[in-house]
């Protein structure tokens, strides 16, 4: 969310009061009653009731441009390479960095157009054996969008070279497809974009206050021509439900959890260890806090979250001058 007191035309009055109620939620939600609010340390190593330990700030993102990170995405064809790209007011780029935080180089996604990006995520396209990128361009604060888009483009190879490349001379990727979508039932608001790592399918979850999320999807293969109509499967409550801002959320790479968060914390969801259960009951379980390092930690404005590449860690950025980059790593006695 590019700027929130601009776009909700909220004063300061009523910003504070609500930033109080949400930091007072949030923090009920996450910590034990009587218990300090964790800050992000990097020798903390207790497990909380998720089965996560402490969150750690492990660096800031050298690259200046990335101001706004509202997506975030681990690299399935550059080992330890993650990708970004910032809200609304940039143009169509993704940025790779690696967990020492350098920039490894900016790309031009090829025929795409940035109207409001809000996330992006990782997952199998039309070629097999190789790795897509997401973007999201689903943002719609006034909710007047007839259709939302989803541009898919293959996963660029990260070079040492790369690294020269900026904003203002960037690389460019192959080609995206363009996914146009719409909802069944109105015009929504959603900053979260998930893709199934097995089927390709495609989830879109709602951003509301005070409501469940709904959670819409599209089955694989998505068409490449048309405005595809997207199915209601589920809804969802963030923990803090004064809240229910969703800003984004991965599906893990073995597709048995969810992540989500909203400005201030995360949650999991976790499928159920039945054989052949479906994908969708997901949404049916319970979530689960993760202390990802907001208030009054680092991650400031969350709006971008991602399973690591082996699925063992969940790490966050926050939107702002320095962008941090959070790491959360799963307990041995969960994996």
């Amino acid at each position: 969310m590019r700027n929130f007191l601009q776009r909700h035309k909220l004063t300061p009055f009523v910003i504070s009061i609500i930033s109080f109620s949400l930091l007072s939620l949030s923090l009920a939600a996450m910590q034990a009653p009587n218990e300090a609010p964790k800050t992000v340390r990097a020798n903390h190593i207790g497990v909380d009731s998720s089965g996560y330990g402490a969150p750690v700030h492990l660096v800031n993102l050298e690259n200046q441009s990335i101001k706004e990170s509202s997506g975030i995405a681990a690299s399935r064809r550059n080992a330890g390479i993650f990708w970004t790209h910032n809200d609304s007011g940039d143009g169509p780029f993704i940025y790779a960095f690696d967990r020492q935080g350098k920039n490894r180089g900016v790309w031009r996604v090829r025929g795409a157009k940035a109207v409001d990006w809000e996330d992006m995520a990782i997952g199998p396209g039309p070629r097999r054996g190789r790795s897509y990128l997401y973007l999201g361009d689903i943002g719609d604060n006034s909710k007047k969008r007839g259709q939302i888009t989803v541009y898919r483009v293959a996963e660029p190879q990260v070079n040492p070279k790369d690294s020269s490349s900026t904003a203002q001379n960037p690389l460019d990727t192959e080609a995206a497809d363009v996914i146009r979508l719409k909802y069944p039932d109105g015009k929504y608001d959603a900053e979260t974009l998930l893709i199934h790592p097995f089927t390709g399918d495609l989830y879109v979850i709602t951003k509301v206050m005070g409501a469940p999320a709904r959670v819409y999807k599209l089955r694989a293969p998505a068409p490449k021509s048309g405005v595809s109509t997207l199915s209601y499967v589920g809804e969802l409550r963030f923990p803090n439900q004064f809240l229910g801002f969703i800003t984004g959320g991965d599906i893990s790479p073995d597709g048995r959890r969810v992540v989500i968060c909203d400005y201030l914390g995360a949650c999991e969801l976790i499928l159920p260890g039945k054989r052949g259960i479906a994908f969708d009951e997901i949404w049916k379980q319970s979530p689960l806090p993760v202390d990802i390092g907001g208030f009054p930690g680092v991650r400031r404005q969350g709006e971008a979250i991602c399973y690591r590449a082996d699925g063992l860690a969940i790490l966050a950025t926050s939107e702002g001058l320095p962008c941090p980059l959070i790491e959360v790593v799963r307990s041995n006695q969960y994996r």
